[in-house]
């Protein structure tokens, strides 16, 4: 059972039919990649400046039309905390977008000065985490992310706030397609995704949704037709949820960058196995900036008509297809008397 922080922060991010229509603007590197390309600059060279006014940017044109958002500290939450609609929900990252690369696979931190309980004091309704994992990665590697997932976790619990744990399969170094921000993989093997949710499912690590990216190439997937490839398909989607069902998790979709019409099908498939939503980005948001920036009107007006757009379609169809997430009915029957729930409520 979900302690009451818990669940309100859950319902929070989801809108009142209980979807989950999430935009993502957390992301750094990917946003950098797309301003230089607008400027034709190196990535190196972007100015925190334009970073603060593309995220505002996102914010002002995109909040009225999903149920929460995904800010960085560093960018999102300085850029446009003043603008985010009061009804829409708060999700804030915690880790580090530099990861530690080892020949064994990538080791994830936490952003410098940052923590769940500066995400709780500052009004966020949850704590996102990203981590790079692959179950045939190093002993040392996979303990390390391990032990991290499983302390975030602990902080959660100790501060009643949900934990939305993000899972993202990489190439090793040496691998062909190897980066250090996240594309996916046209061969990426689906039990490497299967597995890793398998693992981070476990009530040890104290998740309360998942971030999960498909468990086919997006742009490998056939149509949900009925036929033997499509039911092939379903199979590999049918694992995750019923692992995330199992554990009594919820469960929502990453876009990857995918093209909206891409990401749909991917939806498709996931809702048939149970996913409540979406959490999604640079699919909705990525090309008004690389095509745009820094014309700020320009930005905003395909923010305004293309962006939001996508965000819609992607709701009517999550609406459409997607199971509803319901908060779980809190446990007060054994609260006879005044005081009852002050005193057995867990403190921090």
């Amino acid at each position: 059972m979900l302690t009451l922080g818990k669940t309100r922060g859950l319902a929070r991010l989801a809108n009142n039919e209980g979807h989950f229509c999430m935009v993502a603007l957390d992301q750094r590197p990917p946003l950098f990649e797309a301003i230089a390309a607008a400027r034709k600059i190196d990535k190196s060279q972007v100015a925190f400046s334009d970073v603060i006014t593309a995220k505002r940017l996102l914010v002002e044109n995109l909040s009225p039309h999903c149920s929460s958002m995904l800010f960085d500290p560093n960018y999102a939450i300085p850029a446009a905390i003043d603008v985010l609609p009061a009804d829409c929900g708060l999700i804030v990252t915690l880790e580090d977008h530099r990861t530690e690369e080892t020949e064994g696979g990538r080791k994830t931190k936490s952003i410098a000065d940052w923590s769940v309980e500066k995400i709780r004091r500052l009004g966020g309704d949850a704590v996102k985490v990203l981590v790079w994992y692959r179950p045939d990665a190093s002993a040392e590697v996979i303990e390390h992310q391990k032990a991290y997932v499983r302390q975030i976790g602990d902080d959660c619990r100790r501060y009643d706030i949900p934990y939305v744990l993000e899972l993202l399969v990489f190439p090793f170094l040496g691998q062909a397609g190897h980066t250090a921000d996240y594309v996916e993989s046209p061969t990426k093997l689906p039990e490497l995704v299967i597995e890793s949710v398998r693992e981070f499912a476990k009530p040890e690590y104290g998740v309360d949704l998942l971030k999960l990216e498909t468990p086919l190439a997006a742009n490998s997937l056939p149509p949900r037709d009925g036929s033997e490839a499509s039911k092939a398909a379903q199979r590999e989607f049918d694992a995750v949820g019923k692992i995330c069902s199992d554990a009594g998790i919820p469960w929502v979709l990453l876009s990857g960058g995918a093209a909206s019409a891409k990401f749909e099908l991917v939806l498709e498939y996931a809702y048939a196995a149970g996913a409540g939503g979406f959490l999604a980005g640079r699919t909705i948001w990525l090309n008004a900036i690389r095509s745009h920036f820094p014309d700020t009107a320009a930005v905003a007006k395909a923010l305004s008509e293309e962006g939001v757009g996508v965000v819609d379609s992607l709701s009517k169809l999550t609406k459409e297809k997607a199971p509803r997430w319901r908060a779980p009915a809190p446990a007060f029957q054994s609260i006879s008397k005044e005081g009852d729930l002050a005193s057995s409520y867990a403190a921090a």
